[in-house]
């Protein structure tokens, strides 16, 4: 996933557990001492198929697996073990019942967030899509799919608030959001459509995995006043951090360790120009504005 641009993670963006597997895939073959030629000679491939197996670029073929796996030297329990969950991992995600309404470019992304276990995001623009109200979502597809169906419109809202099922399960990820002071201004769908977003961020602030930093107006120019980003952290140690950026028309997805630093203290050194109190107030009285 070093760098995947606009469509980069196509209509094969990996689950988690495909990325998982593909990356043990590389080690065994790595611990085994063979080189992606030995490997694509057992399977009559290309090196290049194997590359992209290891990366999670395409699904895992069992049969395939099963000779990678013989190979490297594992023994037939591990290998049934292995094929069990290749099986699992290419089984599409929940997502994938959106397909007709969910851009290729933002496919891994949504996998990407129901698995991991630290979200930090920073949004200049809009609310986070996580915290978003039914109508104040429902505003802002709308502008960005003008020419959607109202039916398309309903689907790309109910994806968004099913995506916000994962903050109420027992095991949620920690969510900080940092947004600026400008995204309580721009009124979406009006003062009551806004009054009851600001009321979503109040309550939400609240809970223990939640927290939201609203970086005022008053703070000046800082280092993230470019483009809206989000920080993925995950348990599984074969998965490593991953800042996936947001252009008009598509995204990127970067794992460089030097990319994943330069956002993270990007976000942290935004989170240092508001505080949870000053968050609050601002919040309140921008409420009382749309009273």
């Amino acid at each position: 996933m070093k760098e995947s641009r606009a469509g980069g993670a196509g209509s094969s963006a990996p689950t988690v557990l495909r990325m998982i597997l593909g990356k043990r895939l590389q080690e065994l073959r790595q611990r085994a001492g063979a080189s992606l030629d030995d490997a694509a000679k057992a399977l009559d491939v290309t090196s290049l198929t194997i590359r992209r197996m290891e990366k999670a670029e395409v699904g895992l073929r069992l049969i395939y697996v099963r000779t990678l796996l013989a190979l490297y030297g594992a023994d037939e329990q591990e290998i049934d073990e292995f094929v069990d969950m290749a099986e699992q991992a290419n089984k599409p995600g929940w997502w994938h019942r959106y397909r007709d309404v969910l851009p290729e470019w933002f496919t891994a992304y949504v996998s990407l967030e129901s698995s991991a276990k630290v979200l930090r995001t920073y949004e200049p623009h809009y609310v986070a899509g996580l915290l978003q109200t039914p109508d104040y979502a429902r505003e802002t597809l709308r502008a960005g799919f003008p020419n959607d169906s109202a039916e398309d419109l309903d689907r790309r809202v109910d994806l968004r608030l099913r995506r916000q099922s994962l903050l109420t399960k027992s095991d949620a990820p920690t969510l900080w959001v940092v947004m600026e002071e400008a995204v309580l201004h721009r009124v979406v769908g009006g003062p009551k459509v806004m009054r009851e977003q600001i009321d979503r961020l109040l309550e939400a602030s609240q809970l223990d995995h939640v927290n939201l930093d609203v970086v005022p107006f008053s703070a000046g120019a800082h280092i993230g006043a470019f483009a809206p980003f989000t920080y993925f952290r995950f348990e599984e140690p074969e998965l490593p951090d991953v800042v996936y950026c947001e252009i008009l028309s598509g995204s990127m997805y970067l794992d460089q360790r030097s990319d994943v630093i330069t956002h993270l203290e990007a976000h942290n050194r935004m989170s240092l120009l508001t505080s949870h109190d000053g968050s609050s107030a601002l919040l309140n009285r921008m409420r009382k504005e749309y009273a």
